[in-house]
């Protein structure tokens, strides 16, 4: 059951993607980071500080933040790799070595979870 998933949220892809633009790039669509579960109605980097949270009746344990690599540079339509969001992450998103874009996390319950299941946090940490 400890199968990790990847968290992201609209939000925090709305502020990258204002960022990409204010240096002449387009946004990037949220399917480069791969991710198994979007967040919609969350402020920018709300996730970064949330450390338990449930969706629909499954309980998940965030982690660590989730560092990035070369992938996301890969435009899936057409297979050309560019410097974008690597390049903006790094400025703006860098927690140590890591580019970081979303949260690891893992089921703490067993169960299922689907598209529009409503998500409560329980538990932010301290900062």
């Amino acid at each position: 059951m400890a199968t990790r998933c990847n968290l992201t949220s609209t939000g925090s892809l709305e502020a990258l993607g204002r960022w990409l633009t204010e240096d002449g790039h387009p946004p990037v669509p949220m399917s480069r980071f791969r991710p198994n579960v979007v967040v919609a109605g969350a402020p920018p980097w709300a996730e970064d500080s949330w450390r338990r949270i449930m969706i629909g009746a499954v309980t998940f344990r965030v982690v660590k933040p989730c560092g990035r690599c070369q992938v996301t540079t890969i435009d899936q339509a057409t297979g050309q790799r560019g410097r974008q969001p690597l390049h903006v992450l790094g400025r703006r998103r860098r927690f140590g070595p890591q580019l970081v874009f979303g949260q690891n996390m893992i089921p703490d319950t067993p169960g299922s979870i689907r598209v529009g299941d409503p998500v409560q946090v329980l538990e932010h940490s301290g900062h």
